[in-house]
């Protein structure tokens, strides 16, 4: 009977710790996006990446993408979700922007499916409809 009792409180001092660790990534990811500031503003980020018929971001689409490519993406889409929004709510730039983040991820980890998922969140329109600045 003892050493039941003995493995039920190391299991759930186990299950506690987990428990701690998970809610202490979460805070230090929500403090780092809370105080980290982006490398690129959605200026720079756009002008490099989707700017123009032969762009970088074209590119990719079109299926031409190279692993170099797909660093860059996730390089300049780490900081989107960290910039304001031109317009719009503050949410739906979150979304949008994380979407194609981890699209650029997707890609970049050669996941099945990422250019897909690529395609979806780099669609222009959806975004600039709602955040675009005039």
């Amino acid at each position: 009977m003892k050493k039941k009792f003995h493995i039920v409180n190391v299991v759930a001092a186990l299950v506690g710790l987990v428990t701690l660790l998970a809610h202490a990534e979460d805070k230090s990811v929500a403090d780092k996006a809370a105080t980290e500031k982006p490398k690129y503003t959605t200026s720079e980020i756009m002008k490099a990446l989707h700017k123009g018929n032969d762009s970088l971001g074209k590119k990719v689409q079109n299926g031409q993408g190279t692993k170099e490519d797909f660093a860059k993406l996730v390089e300049y889409y780490l900081s989107l979700p960290l910039n304001e929004p031109p317009e719009g709510s503050a949410a739906s730039w979150k979304e949008k922007s994380t979407a194609l983040l981890d699209a650029a991820k997707a890609l970049n980890d050669g996941k099945e499916g990422a250019l897909a998922q690529f395609k979806k969140a780099a669609n222009c329109k959806v975004c600039h409809d709602v955040h675009r600045g005039q």
